[in-house]
């Protein structure tokens, strides 16, 4: 597989906590870029992939057979730019930095894909575990890139996801250092939010996945643990973006990694209890 590095952002203000979503969707439109651990708080984030329209089954089936990397919230109209999730947005410019793909190799990282943007192109939302952590925080449970101002580190693992069609590759997780006097409430807490990947898929030895150095993450940055920290793994929605590079289709967009879509939806909803 080919792995890319992410390219450095612009740290969102301080204060994006307090925005709301319109408001945060404005500011990225306008060219703001950076992680959006934390922005608009209480709001739900999301995970975008655009695939051309005969590759749309397979992208469904892929996210059906797979959902806790890739819970679906909403998937388009080909050609369509909008979403039930926010009324008003628009998929081509409302995220801070986006991906374009062609046949698996990574072409270019625009703040706007109108330039790229084709009338067969089919849009995947899915659950982003960007929307749980306010539940930790809730629950006391430290969230450290947050706290470090950074953007949450992701891994590629040796766990293959169960192929669909033509599309096949690893799964990509999301890693957080949790105390262990926190880690039953981070357990708790995310798995009340399955629609944004759930529960942990690990906790532990990163070995076990198949990580060889927490320190050099594939995506993201990395973040500095306290001594008795657990690192604990969730799946993550950069899977579908593992699958493109594996299985190359012609042309896909994505969001950058940890650089997601504001919507309007309310944490809240998703949870199950």
């Amino acid at each position: 597989m080919n792995r890319t590095d992410d390219r450095p952002v612009t740290l969102v203000d301080e204060h994006a906590h307090a925005w709301s979503p319109k408001d945060a969707r404005a500011r990225f439109r306008e060219g703001l870029t950076g992680p959006t651990a934390g922005v608009a708080a209480g709001h739900t984030q999301v995970n975008l992939i655009s695939v051309p329209q005969d590759w749309a089954y397979d992208m469904l089936l892929f996210c059906q057979r797979n959902p806790k990397p890739c819970p679906v919230l909403d998937v388009t109209d080909a050609g369509s730019w909008s979403t039930v999730l926010a009324d008003d947005a628009d998929l081509r410019t409302d995220l801070p930095r986006y991906r374009v793909w062609r046949d698996g190799r990574l072409v270019d990282e625009p703040t706007d894909v109108r330039a790229y943007w084709r009338d067969d192109l089919v849009t995947f939302l899915l659950g982003c575990s960007f929307t749980f952590e306010w539940a930790l925080g809730r629950a006391g449970v430290p969230v450290r890139h947050v706290e470090q101002g950074r953007n949450v580190p992701m891994y590629v693992t040796d766990r293959q996801c169960r192929a669909a069609g033509r599309l096949h590759g690893p799964m990509v997780v999301s890693m957080r250092p949790v105390p262990p006097r926190h880690l039953e409430a981070a357990i708790r807490e995310s798995s009340l939010l399955p629609a944004v990947h759930g529960g942990p898929v690990h906790c532990g030895d990163p070995s076990a996945l198949g990580i060889e150095d927490l320190g050099r993450p594939d995506f993201g940055d990395p973040v500095d643990a306290e001594p008795d920290d657990i690192p604990v793994f969730w799946a993550c929605g950069v899977t579908p973006q593992a699958a493109v590079m594996a299985s190359r289709p012609p042309f896909a967009l994505t969001h950058a990694p940890g650089q997601m879509f504001l919507t309007d939806a309310r944490d809240e909803q998703y949870r199950v209890a």
